[in-house]
């Protein structure tokens, strides 16, 4: 028996507090030694449990039922050498890391300086048993965003390297990570995949330019690490050019894994599925579910709550995930969302359809793009269509940072791939655009609102009429867009209502394309599913641009204002100067303060309300989309036995990937109310599972009341 432990398992096995801080230390110091702080990071993992060295602890430990802050002593500790991100991490490991505060908060504050002044029970015997060494100054520890992402790149290390160790010994396990094969590896599975399918040789003028770019992409993988752009139409090929380079890149640069940040959920189902086609299926983790499960505030770990040592940490050698998931973890506190922000150090992070970064979060999240590259190892690609023009934030941001464009000569790429034609159709009412899409054998309708694109659904009769839906389960709506692109090939009836998720990305190709009046860079999204492959000619192939009889959204209004004064200016809606110009006078039409509408980046330079290092205030106030969704799993299919093995405890992270594919997002308004309904039954806070599955319909997905928005799941 131990005379200090850390924890008992089901079993009765004992873990030493010793063992537990030198394998949670030894994790720590590896992940943060890919941004240079390997330091820094065996000092937080040695640090953080020194609070269990307390008798109070010890006796909880045993059985003993008081409550124990442990987490505080290890802050206490830190924070006369200097070691301050140190300190808040560990003082935060399970509640989060906290706002700064001041020196007058009063102890029963749960900020650090309030958690300083705290009175703790003794734990004086971890003295007796291990060191604490002063790490290395920080560089930059006069800039408080650095020093803030910093210091949550830091508590990544610590939270996931402590479940980790945890995770071990609960199971009785050595730790393993996911793993998946390594990047040369993976590359020559690419180079044999593009060698078999005829990447280099094209077959047509289009195949051509696809051929160009791809070229383009290799040949520049051997530049040094930074700042990129891939600008390139859509049907162009970026998807395989941009992973071509990352895995050159990677390869070349020793860089650890790579990263796919996409703007919706239909994306991702499609570029993790080529993924998984190419690389083979345990290299690749898609990741939708924006689910958290936290320890707790007084990280009392058992049996009953192993879903928080399951959650997410992005372990893998490809990760596919939404840009929400991305930014918002990026500003987070807590552990579940943070846990995995280390295994983006030292990685390649390509930036699919960069232009839909959201405008009221676009500071923070270029800042977040610049400190990564600067700062972290990271080689960002801003890859799109529709070129957002950004370079003046890098420059305020990062003044060092150069873009470097993948694309020699994107221009003449734009020209010859230019495959449609624009007609402005002017206002049509429900009843005018369901008709018209009936005179149409097979044609997409592309609509701003959720409620809009159900009503004109609902108007058409006949085979072959889809309505697609970010509430449908992610393998579903997977399974509806294989019937899709099937119907288009046969050339069977096939007429499809939709909101935007299936502009940006989504590789289908009709012969004509309807879409409601919205930003520019929106109508060219939606344009790249016409003649995709340049099959007809461009005067055969019209994307007809119509206004809604019931109006412009006003989350659109600057977008749409935007596009008019672009356009109109411009005798070609779809060229880089028009592109340009439109980016230009919605920046301009916004102004700077709409850029942050969260106050982040002054939020950290100045403080709130005098409160200096406001961690825990600025990640309740974050958020990409207006409010954070919650999951509800979908019992359908293989998420049948998926939901039964959760709801018996049988977890693991591996079971909580694959449930993400079956995982639906709502406001939490609709969660609360099919929970009062006894439709749901709840599994954490923000999660829980569909009971009644006479709500879940094959045609719409999941039975809610219509809201406006643009699609962005977790």
């Amino acid at each position: 028996m131990h005379k200090y432990i850390a924890r008992i398992a089901d079993d009765s096995r004992e873990q030493s507090l010793l063992s537990h801080l030198q394998g949670a230390a030894m994790l720590a110091e590896k992940f943060a030694d890919a941004f240079g702080a390997a330091p820094w990071g065996r000092l937080v993992g040695m640090a953080h449990d020194i609070g269990k060295y307390s008798g109070a602890f010890q006796l909880r430990v045993r059985g003993g039922a008081h409550r124990v802050d442990h987490a505080t002593a290890g802050g206490q500790e830190l924070h006369p050498i200097g070691a301050i991100p140190a300190a808040f991490c560990v003082m935060g490991h399970h509640s989060g890391i906290p706002d700064g505060g001041d020196r007058k908060d009063s102890s029963e504050l749960s900020t650090y300086m309030g958690r300083m002044n705290k009175t703790l029970e003794d734990y004086s015997a971890w003295s007796d048993e291990i060191t604490l060494e002063t790490p290395p100054p920080l560089s930059s520890p006069s800039d408080p965003l650095w020093v803030a992402m910093f210091t949550r790149m830091l508590y990544s290390c610590l939270v996931d390297a402590d479940y980790l160790d945890t995770e071990a010994f609960m199971r009785g396990e050595t730790v393993r990570r996911s793993g998946g094969e390594n990047l040369p590896v993976l590359l020559e599975r690419l180079n044999a995949y593009l060698d078999e399918n005829g990447f280099h040789e094209p077959k047509n003028e289009l195949g051509g330019y696809r051929v160009k770019v791809l070229a383009d992409c290799i040949s520049r993988a051997d530049m040094q690490p930074g700042l990129f752009s891939l600008t390139v139409p859509t049907g162009g090929g970026k998807t395989i050019a941009s992973l071509s380079f990352a895995l050159n890149h990677a390869v070349q640069h020793g860089k650890e894994r790579i990263i796919y940040v996409i703007p919706y959920c239909s994306i991702i189902d499609q570029t993790a599925k080529v993924f998984r086609g190419i690389l083979g299926e345990e290299n690749v983790l898609e990741h939708h579910s924006g689910a958290s499960y936290d320890v707790g505030d007084d990280g009392y770990i058992s049996s009953k709550n192993m879903m928080a040592l399951a959650t997410e940490n992005w372990d893998m050698p490809i990760v596919v995930t939404t840009s929400v998931q991305f930014f918002e973890s990026l500003y987070a506190n807590r552990s579940s969302r943070c846990r995995k922000l280390h295994n983006i150090a030292n990685s390649v992070v390509i930036f699919d359809e960069a232009q839909m970064l959201p405008l009221p979060c676009l500071r923070p999240c270029v800042l977040s793009i610049a400190q990564l590259v600067e700062h972290f190892g990271v080689s960002a690609v801003l890859c799109t269509a529709t070129q957002p023009s950004l370079d003046g934030h890098f420059r305020e941001f990062a003044p060092s940072l150069v873009r470097r464009e993948l694309c020699t000569d994107p221009k003449s790429v734009f020209t010859a791939l230019r495959r449609v034609s624009f007609e402005l159709a002017g206002t049509l009412s429900a009843d005018e655009l369901a008709a018209r899409l009936m005179a149409q054998n097979q044609v997409l309708c592309i609509v701003n609102r959720r409620a809009g694109a159900q009503e004109v659904f609902a108007l058409l009769s006949g085979e072959g009429n889809y309505h697609l839906s970010t509430l449908m389960y992610p393998n579903h709506r997977s399974e509806v867009l294989m019937e899709i692109r099937e119907r288009l090939k046969d050339g069977q009836p096939c007429r499809v209502v939709s909101t935007s998720l299936i502009e940006a990305g989504v590789d289908v190709d009709f012969p004509a394309v309807f879409r409601e009046e919205a930003g520019l860079d929106s109508i060219l999204q939606a344009a790249g599913r016409c003649n995709r492959e340049g099959a007809r000619s461009a005067l055969q192939s019209i994307v007809t641009v119509f206004k809604s009889e019931k109006g412009t959204p006003r989350m659109l209004g600057a977008n749409i204002g935007a596009m008019r004064e672009a356009v109109g200016r411009s005798a070609e809606i779809d060229s880089l100067e028009t592109i340009e110009r439109y980016f230009r006078a919605l920046l301009d039409l916004k102004g700077v303060q709409a850029q942050d509408k969260f106050g982040v980046l002054d939020a950290f330079r100045r403080g709130i309300e005098g409160r200096l290092l406001p961690f825990r205030s600025v990640a309740e106030r974050f958020s990409l989309i207006e409010t954070t969704a919650k999951t509800v799993y979908i019992p359908k299919g293989e998420g049948e036995d998926l939901v039964r093995a959760l709801r018996e405890n049988q977890v693991s992270r591996g079971l909580l990937r694959k449930l993400g594919r079956y995982g639906v997002s709502v406001y939490p308004e609709h969660f609360e109310a099919l929970l009062q309904a006894g439709d749901i039954k709840p599994i954490t806070e923000d999660s829980a599972v569909l009971l009644n599955t006479n709500l879940y319909s094959n045609a719409t997905g999941l039975s809610l009341e219509p809201e406006e928005g643009k699609g962005f799941i977790h």
